[in-house]
């Protein structure tokens, strides 16, 4: 059950955030700052390649690292094809894993790796791969790691990841932390926007920076629910199934994040999908035993000491369409047709970067507003 008198309760939130998962959110737009400052120091923005690389292949470990591939191919889009290697490994330990570059990889494509921890022997492996097939390797990983040695060691290039302005976050959740997630990607897109393949200048990074800035003003833990847009997603989707339902260019990669980071900051299950393929895909949830009405067992049994069921709601996180065409009437004709209540977030005009900028924020926020208000004793 989530808490709601906690989320107007800035004291409280500080109190139960015992691994600073607020000031994560609210540091993002620094953490952009200082990766774009060691991109530049390693020399990201005077690389003057030869032409644009055949693909672009991304590794890594954790939610951070997905999400960075995810959001890459959504905004380099047609320049060139991006593909996310998979780990295998026999647990989820960074010592587990490995990584194996698909066959077809050479001398003209770019190997990305982004990690947080930089000491998996599996990433030192991959590296040590592309270098024999002739690709070109740049990784963002911690100043000090293992993998700055190895990278360096097959002639790649290593951006330091960009550390919080005011310490380290618990190791347990800095793969889903929003501050993570700038921190490993804004270095890789300064380098896309040199070989071409996605617009990310320095100027435009700094009014991402701007944007996480204010939106983080909006949604911090002093602002009231009524006026909270994190809040009061986080309030709305309590005792939900989430159904998040994306439309444009950087919604789509939001939506699938905040899939992911609900289910690993606060134990939620959710499920992600683009309009117009998410109302047949979800369709059958929102008539069936997550419909707002559903309950499929006995009318006159004792629910005294039972909770609620479990109900659909719908997230619809819009990026603004271009050419006028929309599904989203359709979505919401959909869902109220099943009695199923929407939340919707739309962001202020500005680039694809900021527009992105700005849904990431936002649906970090809820995520952690809902972890710290449902943990046990909150």
């Amino acid at each position: 059950m989530l808490d709601e008198s906690l989320l107007d309760a800035p004291d409280a939130l500080a109190r139960a955030d015992r691994r600073d998962l607020l000031r994560g959110a609210a540091e993002a737009g620094a953490r952009v700052r200082t990766a774009a400052r060691h991109a530049t120091e390693a020399g990201i923005t005077e690389l003057k390649p030869e032409g644009r690389p055949r693909a672009v292949l991304v590794a890594g470990p954790g939610t951070a690292a997905t999400g960075v591939a995810d959001l890459i191919a959504a905004l380099a889009g047609a320049s060139a094809p991006v593909t996310r290697i998979p780990p295998t490994g026999v647990a989820p330990a960074p010592g587990a894993l490995r990584w194996t570059l698909p066959g077809w990889a050479g001398s003209v494509d770019l190997l990305l790796i982004a990690t947080a921890d930089g000491s998996e022997p599996g990433l030192a492996l991959l590296a040590e791969q592309a270098y024999r097939r002739g690709c070109t390797v740049v990784a963002v990983a911690p100043l000090r790691s293992p993998l700055r040695e190895a990278v360096h060691g097959v002639h790649g290039v290593v951006v330091p990841m960009a550390s919080a302005p005011h310490g380290e976050y618990d190791a347990e959740t800095s793969a889903a932390g929003p501050g993570t997630l700038w921190a490993l990607l804004t270095p890789l897109l300064a380098l896309l926007d040199r070989v071409g393949l996605v617009t990310a200048p320095a100027d435009a990074l700094q009014r991402v920076a701007d944007r996480l800035d204010r939106t983080a003003e909006r949604c911090g833990p002093a602002v009231a629910t009524y006026s909270n847009p994190a809040k009061t997603l986080a309030a709305e989707l309590a005792d939900t199934l989430p159904l998040i339902w994306t439309e444009g260019e950087a919604a789509g990669p939001v939506g699938r994040r905040f899939a992911a980071v609900l289910s690993e900051l606060s134990g939620r299950p959710a499920l992600a999908a683009a309009l117009p393929e998410a109302l047949p895909t979800h369709g059958g949830l929102l008539a069936g035993a997550f419909a707002a009405g559903a309950d499929p067992d006995d009318f006159f049994r004792d629910r005294v000491e039972e909770s609620e069921p479990l109900h659909a709601r719908v997230v619809l996180l819009r990026d603004r369409p271009t050419g006028g065409l929309s599904a989203a009437p359709a979505a919401r004709e959909l869902a109220l047709g099943h009695d199923t209540a929407i939340s919707e977030l739309e962001p202020e005009e500005g680039s694809t970067l900021e527009s992105l900028a700005e849904l990431l924020a936002v649906t970090d926020f809820a995520a952690v507003y809902l972890s710290l208000a449902s943990a046990p004793g909150a």
